[in-house]
């Protein structure tokens, strides 16, 4: 059962009955004080806004309209907010649910359409760093919440393998004039390569690099459907293609000697150039075309780009070229910020392989991906990060991702103890009345709620901070209430609560990427 749902259609139907427009949104928010109720809902202080009204006595009037059969109370409190309390037998059917679905539990069907998430595609001039390991790790799993909410989805990784920054590498290898690239791996590869031409070194270079990027991508534990090459859209005359369309809708020009793309005419600040005055088309261009191959050939309902913040100024050019070919409102681009590594107390020290950043191969050389992940997750992308190495390093609960896992092998060592290995339904669950037991159940089917509202919105960092609240309660609910204790009733309902705690944790960790331990 959505509970958020069913007080959705209860407060739209109390509206509809006392004459108010569909036109407010209702919002169903969780306090953060218990004592304000389980959800709480705002709308009467909207209503009163707009009608000059007293936003409790609209509350009160709403509240009559509610059908409470969910709830043990529903109570309104100044200055309007109509708070609703879960009723308990409604709380204990849904945690019965919780382990009849097992590992489905969290798993939606709020939408069905078909999604390409599309993430670190950085170019394979050099190996991947901490930041496109950042951008990975939010693709990665909001990919895996995209899924989980019921879409049809598909991760891929774009390969710059195309045009002057491959010829630059190449120049790089040949260590002449026009050399851009630097570090040890350029090094490395002028000892492997003994081609003289710079584009076919360039070629080949990008081609070794490629494979180190997707030996770094399975370490930390990635996996893309597709590597979707720039090089096939050129051989295959689709950038041509692209060009011509918009030629054909009248959404170019020609000025000092280059075509220009009317991106101004879909909210762009400036129009922009998509084929350069030595005739060769810019990387608009192509991601135009790209772009088209994804909406018309493989036909996906919704394309999520996950970029980096360095790329900002280019979202309104392409977010322009898709509304021109036909596609408005069917490409989100999300970015990530930068990440800083601190080491006792300093910011860590660029990479030698490299030469200008910290790689992710140094990172996965002292952590695992477990804990590498759940750090690039912890805040939200729009948000500088902080990397800790120390605390990232540390065996204790100071440590979020080790005071998580030890919570799951925990559970998993009460169950081992009592000689359970699994539960699919308890008994005697009336006899959990313990607050903590009831906190407990309450946080346990957040679950689905977290699922929806990062499928809606992808802030992805609600999963890590939701794990962490969840092994709080346990931890709690494990002091206050001794789950192996003589009376076998009791102790039978709250195994059965201890594993459904193992089973919201273990399919937060999974979506997240990250292994949920059977003992540490």
């Amino acid at each position: 059962m959505n509970i958020r749902e069913e007080i959705k259609k209860s407060i739209s139907k109390a509206l509809k009955t006392l004459g108010y427009g569909e036109e407010f949104l209702v919002k169903v928010l969780k306090p953060k004080e218990s004592s304000f109720g389980d959800y709480s809902v705002s709308v009467a202080m909207e209503i009163a806004k707009k009608e000059g009204k007293n936003p409790f006595e609209i509350a009160t009037q709403i509240k009559e309209k509610l059908d409470g059969k969910y709830f043990e109370k529903i109570e309104v409190v100044n200055p309007g907010f109509i708070n609703f309390f879960v009723s308990k037998e409604i709380v204990l059917d849904e945690i019965q649910e919780v382990l009849k679905k097992g590992e489905k539990f969290g798993d939606l069907n709020i939408s069905k359409s078909k999604i390409q998430v599309e993430f670190i595609s950085a170019n394979p001039t050099g190996p991947l760093t901490v930041g496109n390991g950042r951008g990975g790790s939010f693709g990665d799993v909001l990919a895996n919440v995209l899924s989980k909410a019921g879409n049809k989805v598909e991760k891929a990784y774009y390969v710059n393998d195309y045009g002057q920054q491959i010829l630059s590498l190449g120049h790089s290898v040949l260590k002449d004039a026009d050399a851009k690239y630097s570090g040890e791996y350029i090094d490395e590869l002028a000892l492997i390569i003994k081609e003289k031409d710079p584009y076919k070194v360039g070629v080949e270079a990008s081609a070794i690099v490629l494979d180190s990027i997707k030996k770094t991508v399975k370490d930390l534990k990635i996996n893309f459907d597709e590597w979707f090459s720039e090089t096939s859209l050129h051989e295959k005359g689709e950038v041509i293609k692209a060009v011509e369309l918009l030629k054909k809708k009248g959404f170019t020009y020609e000025s000092e000697g280059a075509l220009w793309f009317k991106s101004s005419m879909f909210g762009d600040e400036r129009d922009r150039v998509i084929v350069k005055t030595d005739g060769k088309n810019t990387y608009l261009a192509g991601d135009i075309a790209y772009h088209r191959n994804k909406f018309e050939q493989k036909k996906f309902d919704k394309v999520i780009n996950i970029w980096g913040a360095d790329h900002f100024g280019d979202v309104p050019g392409l977010m322009a070229g898709v509304e021109a070919i036909g596609h408005k409102g069917k490409l989100d681009i999300p970015l990530y910020q930068l990440v800083t590594v601190m080491k006792d107390g300093k910011q860590m020290r660029m990479s030698k392989r490299m030469g200008t950043v910290i790689l992710m191969d140094d990172l996965l050389k002292e952590l695992s991906a477990d804990v590498i992940r759940f750090f690039f997750l912890q805040r939200s992308a729009n948000n500088h990060l902080i990397f800790d190495m120390n605390l990232a390093r540390e065996q204790s609960d100071k440590n979020p991702i080790y005071y998580v896992q030890y919570a799951h092998a925990r559970i998993a060592s009460i169950l081992r103890s009592a000689g359970v290995s699994s539960v699919k339904k308890i008994d005697n669950i009336s006899l959990l009345t313990h607050s903590s037991e009831i906190e407990l159940m309450k946080e346990i089917l957040k679950l689905p709620e977290i699922i929806e509202d990062t499928a809606l919105d992808y802030q992805v960092h609600r999963l890590p901070q939701y794990a962490i609240e969840l092994a709080t309660t346990f931890h709690k609910f494990y002091n206050d209430c001794h789950v192996l204790v003589e009376d076998e009733k009791l102790k039978e309902a709250r195994l059965g609560l201890a594993y459904a705690t193992k089973i919201a944790l273990g399919n937060t960790l999974e979506v997240m990427g990250i292994s949920a331990p059977e003992q540490m």
